[in-house]
């Protein structure tokens, strides 16, 4: 075998990785020594915790960092939670035979393309105090005035965030679901139903475990990135608390330069907290594999 027969994918893989290996370790390098205080544009140079002392430590930053930290918990896990069972019983309607199946399999994925800024600006059209659902239900004479529709959109519990993210993630993580169950046919099925498991048994122990490697993979892309996402925090969220990726942008934002270093410390800080994630996920994954 010829040396070009041996490395010749390595060698045509190799401009293309080196842009994502400096892209993203550069930016990786760049963001740690900045949160470290090491700007020598401003003529800062020396290396110190200062800012990750002050967004966990400090009166004037810990209760944005905390506040910011449960707010970013709450809807990436609530909206993850919710996808991932919608999900579920979405791909289970769908692995079924009935008339229109392609009809509604084309609908249910119809919004995978949608850009997440885009699908937020329409919960803000329609779920605002404002929107077509608040007019619509004041005109119907469900309630006085627009002003007094619930309040899901800028609220303090992140009501319009979920509504986005689960629109948008039930079709990513049904797919995978989805494409699971069709490949598994229906023998294991019948064989349980064959040996007297209800319909419920058959979910539990046969369905669910099988599936279950899907749904936590795809679970975990989707919690990994409602964790960090900035644009529909930006856009649904209220001025305070605010998410840590829109509180991050704030800080690196602010005309202070030296707020870029708290900034990039809470950058850091959304990066470990995923890393570990992905971590525990592949632990779970091989622990899996190995029991089976």
């Amino acid at each position: 075998m010829s040396f070009w027969d041996r490395w010749h994918i390595p060698i045509m893989l190799a401009p293309t990785m080196a842009v994502i290996f400096f892209l993203f370790f550069g930016g990786l390098v760049y963001g740690t020594m900045t949160s470290l205080g090491w700007q020598p544009l401003i003529g800062r140079t020396e290396i110190s915790l200062d800012a990750y002392y002050n967004i966990l430590f400090s009166p004037e930053m810990a209760h944005i960092f905390w506040q910011g930290l449960l707010l970013t918990v709450w809807v990436s896990v609530g909206s993850t939670f919710i996808s991932a069972v919608l999900a579920l019983l979405s791909a289970l309607l769908l692995r079924r035979t009935f008339v229109g199946k392609r009809l509604a399999t084309f609908l249910f994925q119809l919004n995978l393309p949608v850009p997440h800024v885009v699908a937020a600006i329409g919960i803000l059209f329609l779920f605002s105090q404002s929107g077509v659902l608040s007019r619509a239900g004041a005109q119907l004479g469900l309630f006085d005035f627009p002003r007094d529709f619930p309040v899901m959109v800028r609220d303090r519990f992140g009501i319009g965030m979920m509504l986005s993210f689960v629109w948008k993630e039930v079709p990513f993580i049904g797919v995978i679901v989805l494409a699971i169950l069709q490949s598994l046919g229906v023998d294991y099925e019948d064989l349980a139903r064959s040996l007297g498991a209800n319909r419920w048994q058959r979910f539990r122990y046969v369905i669910l475990p099988l599936v279950m490697p899907g749904i936590l993979s795809g679970s975990i892309i989707v919690f990994a990135f409602t964790f960090g996402s900035y644009e529909v925090p930006a856009i649904l969220g209220v001025r305070f608390p605010r998410t840590l990726p829109v509180t991050a942008v704030r800080f690196f934002r602010n005309p202070d330069l030296n707020a870029r270093t708290e900034g990039m410390a809470i950058s850091i800080i959304i990066s470990i907290i995923v890393f570990f994630l992905v971590l525990g996920y592949m632990w779970l994954s091989r622990r899996a594999i190995r029991q089976d």
